[in-house]
C-alpha cells in the first residue's frame, strides 16, 4: 500500500495546530551524546529526542552508522530510530577526534552507549572516565544483561527471548518463535529512557550524575512476567499462546463471508448485550454459558456455532453490527495498512518522514499526548555527518 502524498504546507499547518510547540518540548536544554547503533540504543534517543532533547549522534568516519548499510527485514532500522537528531562524524582513533568527543560530553547532561561489553572501556569513553570528566553526567549503558553472571555475553533481541521464554510462548508447541517485531529492544530503551529522566529529576535536586543501566535479558524477562505468575498461581506450565488456556470464552480470529475478523467478549454484560445484538435467544437463557468461566469451558461447540452465525455477514456487515453493540474487534491487517488508518491519519499519529534517497513516507510517532497535542519530528534524519561543523562550532563559543 503507497503511503499518501507528502504535503509540506498542510503538515506546517496540522503541526502548528496539533503537535507541541518547541518551547514547551519537556526535555528542551537536555543534550544527549548518543554512541549506539542498531535499535535499542537509538531508542532511546528517539525518546529523548521526540521529547525535546538536542540528540547529537556520533558516527563512525568515514562510513557512519552501519545500520544505514543494512538490508531486507533491518532496512527500516535506521530510519525509525534516528530522526530528532543531529548526526556528528569522527574518527575516535585519532587524538583529534576522541578530544573533539570529549568536549562534547563536557557539554552533555545524558551519554548513550550500547556497545559489546567492555568496548568503550578500550576506547576510553567508559563510564569512569566519563563521568570524572562530567560528575553531573547521566551515563547510559543499553546491555544484553544487567549486572550478574551474564553480564559479559553479547545479546540480541531474539538471543533473549530465546532465554526468556518469549519465543516459546509466541510460537506453536514445539516451535519457539520471536515477537513480528524488535519488541525486547524497544522495550528496553524505553526502559533506558524512563529511567533517564528519573536520573535528571534527581540530579535537580543532589547535583549528582547517575549510572544508568538497562537490559534486553531483564526486559524480556518483564514481558512474560504475567506467563512467570500464571505458573506461580495455577502451577501449571503455561502453554504457548497458539495453544493457550483461554481466559475469555469469546476471544478468537472468525471467517466472514470475505475477510477475517477477530472479535472479543469479555464480560457476562458484553455477552448479555452480544447476544441481545444478535438476536441469541436460545445462548442467551442457556445456562450452560451464562458466565465467561463457563464459556470457556464450553469453547469446543460454542466457538464453532458461533462461527456459523459470523460466516452469514461480510467483515464490513459483521464490524458495523459489532461495533454498534460496543464488542472489541479487530481485522486482520498488515503492518502497511496502518499508512491509511483512518484513526492513524486523523489523529496526527503518522508523521512526514524523508527517506535517505529523498522520498517521503510516514512513520508512527511516539504513543503519546500531551494536553492533547503529540510530538513532532524537528529534524529529518541526518545524513552521515551533516551536523559536525554545525555542533563543533558551538562547542567553541561555550
Amino acid at each position: 500500500m503507497v503511503p499518501p502524498i507528502f504535503d509540506e504546507a498542510r503538515q506546517r499547518h496540522m503541526s502548528d495546530a496539533t503537535t507541541i510547540p518547541d518551547a514547551e518540548l519537556p526535555l528542551a536544554g537536555v543534550r544527549v551524546i548518543e554512541f549506539c547503533h542498531m535499535i535499542a540504543g537509538p531508542t532511546v534517543g528517539l525518546v529523548l529526542g521526540d521529547l525535546g532533547a538536542d540528540v547529537i549522534k556520533i558516527e563512525p568516519a568515514p562510513d557512519g552508522d552501519k545500520t544505514r548499510q543494512i538490508v531486507g527485514g533491518g532496512s527500516g532500522f535506521f530510519t525509525i530510530m534516528n530522526r530528532n537528531k543531529r548526526s556528528v562524524m569522527l574518527d575516535l582513533k585519532s587524538a583529534e577526534g576522541k578530544q573533539a568527543a570529549f568536549d562534547l560530553v563536557k557539554s552533555a547532561d545524558v551519554l548513550v552507549e550500547n556497545f559489546r561489553p567492555g568496548s568503550v572501556d578500550k576506547m576510553g569513553f567508559g563510564a569512569d572516565a566519563m563521568m570524572a570528566l562530567n560528575p553531573r553526567l547521566i551515563y547510559t549503558s543499553v546491555k544484553g544483561f544487567l549486572t550478574g553472571p551474564y553480564d559479559d555475553r553479547a545479546a540480541l533481541d531474539e538471543v533473549v527471548q530465546m532465554m526468556t521464554g518469549l519465543a516459546y510462548m509466541t510460537g506453536p508447541p514445539g516451535r519457539p518463535l520471536r515477537a513480528g517485531s524488535s519488541v525486547v529492544d524497544i522495550m528496553c530503551g524505553t526502559f533506558a529512557a524512563v529511567a533517564i529522566m528519573g536520573a535528571l529529576r534527581r540530579r535537580d535536586k543532589t547535583g549528582k550524575g547517575a549510572r544508568v543501566n538497562s537490559g534486553l535479558f531483564e526486559t524480556s524477562a518483564l514481558l512474560v512476567a504475567q506467563h512467570m505468575m500464571q505458573k506461580a498461581i495455577t502451577g501449571k506450565t503455561p502453554s504457548p499462546m497458539p495453544a493457550r488456556e483461554p481466559a475469555w470464552g469469546i476471544y478468537d480470529v472468525f471467517q466472514t463471508k470475505d475477510e477475517p475478523l477477530f472479535v472479543g467478549v469479555v464480560t457476562d454484560t458484553q455477552w448479555d448485550q452480544f447476544c441481545a445484538g444478535f438476536g441469541l435467544k436460545d445462548l442467551s437463557a442457556d445456562e450452560r454459558v451464562n458466565s465467561n468461566s463457563k464459556r470457556c469451558a464450553e469453547r469446543s461447540w460454542l466457538v464453532p456455532a458461533l462461527a456459523e452465525v459470523f460466516s452469514k455477514y461480510t467483515r464490513a456487515e459483521l464490524i458495523a453490527r459489532v461495533a454498534e453493540i460496543g464488542l472489541p474487534y479487530a481485522p486482520i491487517n498488515k503492518p502497511e495498512d496502518l499508512f491509511t488508518d483512518e484513526h492513524m491519519v486523523k489523529s496526527g499519529g503518522l508523521l512526514d518522514i524523508r527517506l535517505s534517497d529523498g522520498r517521503m513516507s510516514k512513520v508512527p510517532g511516539l504513543p503519546l499526548e500531551i494536553n492533547g497535542k503529540r510530538f513532532r519530528i524537528r529534524r529529518q534524519l541526518p545524513k552521515i555527518g551533516e551536523h559536525t561543523a554545525e555542533v563543533l562550532a558551538e562547542l567553541k563559543k561555550q
